[in-house]
C-alpha cells in the first residue's frame, strides 16, 4: 500500500508518443461544454505530434441512447474533429473490468457493501454531517470489516451487493496539472472508500476508465475540470494495478446563466452542425473559452484551415 500513498512520478511517454481520447457518454448529443472538451483534446494531441482516440464511454446501459452514438461521431467529423484508430465501447470491455477488479481482489482491498444512498445519507445526517448540494457524501465505513481478505474470485462476480476499494489510512494523492499546477487530495477525508462495482453489476466509470487508458496506451488526459476530484482516485487505482500514469489537464468549464455547468441533465442545447457555416461558428465559440487568439474570422475560412490555425495557437 505504500505504492499508492506515496508522490507517483509521471512516466516517460511510451515510445509510441503522445495518446490522447475523447470520451463522451452517449446519453445525449454534444452540448458547448462538450465541444470544449472535445476541441482541446485534439488540438493537444495534434500540438504535440500525437493521436486523438474516441471511447464511447456507454458503461451505464440504463441512462445511453444507442443513437446518439453515431450522433456525437457526426457531430465532432461535421467540425472536423476526426479520430485516429477505431472507437472503443466500454459496453464490451466487461472482462477486462473483471479482471482488474479481481486483482484488487487479490491484494485484499475490497470489501462488499449494501448500503443505500438514502442509508448513507441517513448515517452522515446522524453523525452531525451535512453533504452540499452536487457534492459527493463521504462514505463512512459502515460495511467495513474490522480486517480485511480476499474475498474469492466468484464471490467478486456475485452480484445484488457492492463491491468497494478499501483505502489505507492517511491516503494522500498529490498530482500535477498541467494547466491547474499542484494538486492533491486526501481520499479518507473527500471521498472515503469509493464503490467499483454496483449492486446491479455496472461497474463503475473510476474502474472502467483507468483500465481503458491503460489498455490503449493513454499518456494525455485532456477534460474538463468536472472532472477534476476524480483524478486522484484514478491515480490511486492506477498505482494498485501496476499502470503508468498519464498527464493531465483539466479544461474550464462552460456555465450556464445560472452559473452550473452545461450538462445533458440540465438540458443543454446541443450543438449547431447542420452545415460547415455553423459547425465552424461553434468551433469558434469553444475556442474564446479556451481563450485562444488571433484564430482567422473572415466567412471564407474553411475549418481544416481554422483547426490548422487553431493547432498553432494551442499552448499545452
Amino acid at each position: 500500500m505504500i505504492l499508492a500513498v506515496s508522490k507517483l512520478k509521471n512516466p516517460s511517454s511510451p515510445a509510441g508518443g503522445y495518446r490522447g481520447r475523447f470520451a463522451p457518454s452517449p446519453t445525449g448529443p454534444l452540448h458547448a461544454g462538450s465541444l470544449v472538451a472535445a476541441l482541446g483534446s485534439w488540438l493537444d494531441a495534434r500540438k504535440n505530434g500525437g493521436k486523438w482516440l474516441l471511447r464511447i464511454e456507454d458503461l451505464d446501459t440504463p441512462r445511453c441512447i444507442p443513437e446518439v452514438t453515431q450522433q456525437i461521431q457526426s457531430q465532432l467529423l461535421a467540425c472536423g474533429l476526426s479520430w485516429d484508430e477505431e472507437v472503443i465501447h466500454q459496453s464490451q470491455h466487461h472482462e477486462a473490468y473483471l479482471k482488474a477488479l479481481e486483482r484488487l481482489n487479490g491484494l485484499e482491498c475490497l470489501y462488499s457493501c449494501t448500503c443505500s444512498r438514502q442509508m448513507i445519507a441517513n448515517t452522515l445526517a446522524s453523525l452531525g454531517i451535512d453533504t452540499p448540494r452536487n457534492q459527493e457524501m463521504v462514505y463512512p465505513g459502515t460495511c467495513r470489516p474490522a480486517s480485511l481478505m480476499s474475498n474469492g474470485v466468484e464471490t467478486v462476480k456475485s452480484l445484488q451487493k457492492a463491491w468497494r476499494m478499501a483505502l489505507p489510512q492517511n491516503c494522500l494523492i498529490e498530482f500535477e496539472d498541467l494547466a491547474l499546477g499542484p494538486q492533491s487530495q486526501n481520499l479518507n477525508t473527500e471521498v472515503g472508500d469509493f464503490v467499483l462495482r454496483r449492486s446491479d453489476g455496472l461497474f463503475t466509470y473510476q474502474l472502467a476508465v483507468v483500465v481503458d487508458d491503460a489498455e490503449q496506451g493513454i499518456t494525455h488526459i485532456v477534460r474538463g475540470q468536472d472532472l477534476l476530484s476524480n483524478t486522484a482516485r484514478q491515480i490511486y487505482l492506477q498505482g494498485l494495478l501496476g499502470y503508468e500514469r498519464p498527464k493531465y489537464l483539466h479544461l474550464p468549464l462552460v456555465l450556464d446563466e445560472h452559473g452550473e455547468k452545461l450538462s445533458k441533465q440540465t438540458l443543454a442545447t446541443q450543438i449547431n452542425t447542420q452545415d460547415q457555416k455553423h459547425s465552424l461558428l461553434e468551433l469558434r465559440k469553444a475556442a474564446k473559452h479556451l481563450g485562444l487568439k488571433n484564430l482567422p474570422d473572415g466567412e471564407n475560412v474553411t475549418i481544416a484551415e481554422w483547426l490548422l490555425a487553431a493547432t498553432h495557437a494551442w499552448r499545452s
